[in-house]
């Protein structure tokens, strides 16, 4: 009988309780964009790279409420937009973030001016891909920001005691 074997684990259950981190496929993939095509576009390039849970607004002033309720790893953010642009969506976030979490924001825009770039990384930003991007490049990067994400995470959860340096 089946039952007499025991209980069978899925191997990627069993990684996840033996590495004590979630697999970087797992991550939870907030997108903001104004421009629907840019959206449907990293929607096709995160699903065909694994990503299962990605949640998109074309509506920046919906953020607050999708970022409470999905509580991204990664928020993939354009700067220009109508209304409120990707600036007025890192200082709503800023607000809901607490000081010791890491939320990685990974800027998405045409703007490659330097004084752009010092003020979204000043606001919060962790890291840029220039429009038109590369999907390699924006894979990539994707995968720097979510693996210090989750090392950010599981430190916080098993901090190193004092005095052990790793």
């Amino acid at each position: 009988s089946r039952d007499m074997a025991g209980p069978t684990t899925c191997p990627a259950k069993e990684e996840i309780t033996l590495l004590g981190t979630p697999r970087l496929t797992d991550a939870r993939i907030l997108v903001v964009d104004d421009e629907r095509v840019n959206v449907v576009l990293l929607e096709r390039i995160l699903e065909q790279d694994g990503y299962r849970n990605v949640k998109s607004l074309t509506d920046p002033s919906q953020v607050v409420a999708l970022y409470d309720q999905f509580e991204p790893d990664l928020v993939l953010l354009d700067l220009h937009m109508p209304k409120l642009d990707g600036f007025a969506v890192m200082k709503l976030l800023e607000d809901r973030i607490s000081q010791d979490t890491f939320l990685p924001i990974l800027i998405l825009t045409a703007d490659i001016r330097p004084e752009i770039k010092r003020r979204a990384l000043a606001a919060g930003a962790k890291d840029f891909v220039t429009k038109p991007f590369d999907r390699t490049e924006v894979l990539l990067r994707i995968q720097n920001l979510l693996e210090t994400r989750f090392l950010h995470l599981r430190m916080r959860h098993d901090p190193v005691p004092e005095g052990q340096a790793t």
